[in-house]
């Protein structure tokens, strides 16, 4: 089990971890160092704010983002926990909402007792909110906290003794996800389907109240902990196709690297990833309606995922 340090005041360090380390994330994320000179423009302001406020109150910051799927959101918090780590000596740590998916049996259980379409990852109601509450409260403590990963895949957690613990009090948490500061629609919105999807296997509408109302409860209280909501906002929801298709393409890829031949049987085509991100529309569309006026720092992307404009642009 891995073991990461803990905060214990802060120092501004010096360039030469700062370089190395931002090598070794360009490495981890398959980039080029061109990234790094946008990201100094457009997310450096992130950075420095951090350091602004931990002059101030030498306490954990949370920072969530929203973004569709493949909009970048992990590769951010990558950045964003690797510069602070390196300039301000504190432990950053990355969560995704997706590693606090339910497990592949209690999806099954769900997709019994309620709709067929909760067996699938993906939506409000498939989370364990609670665990991801209690990770956040145990991380701002001197706690050791076990971090849950998931494993897309296998479709299920990783398990416990191959992934990480943290020594906290940590300095940051960055926690992305597709959805994450989204709100629940009146019902009256939900009457029509969305899309094929809904159209063909929630004919009657309980799977889409199900996660409409699961959005409206617990899962308020975890976008509320963070201290600042940042949008990578998608040009329209049809780009997150081509985005999906791209991040499935680089799951083969590293499946097919390893030799993993029974997990990359696991991966998905074309037509199934059009109809998995069927999931997902209703609500990535309300977010990209809503959240930009919510956000903190709103960040318009192009289809190629650069920034076109910031909130300040605008």
């Amino acid at each position: 089990m891995v073991m990461l340090r803990s905060i214990q005041g802060y120092t501004k360090r010096s360039p030469e971890p700062l370089k190395s380390s931002l090598s070794q994330f360009l490495n981890r994320n398959g980039l080029n160092a061109s990234y790094l000179i946008s990201a100094e423009t457009h997310f450096g302001p992130l950075v420095k704010e951090f350091g602004d406020i931990l002059e101030r109150q030498n306490s954990t910051q949370i920072i969530g983002i929203n973004g569709c799927q493949g909009s970048g959101k992990s590769t951010l918090a990558d950045y964003l926990c690797t510069r602070i780590t390196s300039e301000f000596n504190v432990t950053a740590v990355p969560l995704s909402l997706d590693d606090f998916y339910l497990t592949k049996a209690q999806r099954q259980k769900l997709s019994q007792d309620i709709h067929p379409l909760l067996a699938t990852r993906g939506v409000p109601g498939t989370h364990d909110v609670d665990l991801a509450i209690d990770t956040i409260n145990r991380l701002k403590t001197s706690k050791n906290t076990h971090i849950t990963r998931f494993d897309k895949s296998t479709d299920d957690r990783v398990a416990k003794a191959d992934s990480s613990s943290i020594q906290g009090p940590v300095g940051l948490i960055v926690i992305e996800g597709w959805c994450f500061g989204a709100e629940s629609v009146h019902q009256q919105e939900l009457l029509e389907p969305s899309n094929d999807l809904e159209r063909q296997y929630d004919t009657d509408g309980v799977w889409r109240q199900y996660v409409n109302s699961a959005l409206a409860g617990d899962y308020q209280t975890l976008f509320n902990m963070a201290d600042r909501l940042v949008m990578l906002a998608a040009p329209s929801f049809d780009r997150v196709f081509q985005w999906r298709l791209e991040q499935e393409q680089k799951l083969i890829e590293a499946l097919t690297l390893h030799k993993n031949k029974r997990l990359t049987s696991n991966t998905m085509n074309e037509e199934e990833i059009e109809h998995f991100i069927g999931y997902f529309q209703r609500i990535t569309e309300h977010c990209l309606l809503t959240i930009p006026e919510r956000a903190d720092h709103l960040y318009r992307l192009n289809n190629d995922r650069s920034v076109s404009k910031t909130k300040a642009d605008q």
